[in-house]
């Protein structure tokens, strides 16, 4: 059986991130840091809301309550007239 990869940046599986809130981490940064989810090339845009969903099944924690991880800027330059 194949497990689910959550985090395809960083080739991260939900067994991985499941064994890690059993390892204790409870937040989206403790995760973060166990397994590297979130922390690839896209930054969590792909694989956040996962995440952040197994977290809270897992933990019992609301979804609304769950905290984001933090961000690191975005590796290629962005023009700010783009978001003008």
């Amino acid at each position: 059986m194949c497990d689910e990869i959550i985090c395809r940046c960083e080739e991260v599986t939900r067994s991985e991130i499941e064994a890690a809130i059993e390892d204790g981490a409870v937040t989206m940064n403790e995760l973060k840091r166990f397994t590297r989810a979130g922390m690839g090339l896209c930054q969590g845009r792909t694989c956040r809301r996962l995440t952040e969903r197994i977290l809270a099944e897992k933990t019992g924690v609301p979804l609304g309550e769950i905290a984001p991880s933090t961000f690191r800027q975005p590796v290629r330059p962005v023009k700010a007239e783009i978001f003008e």
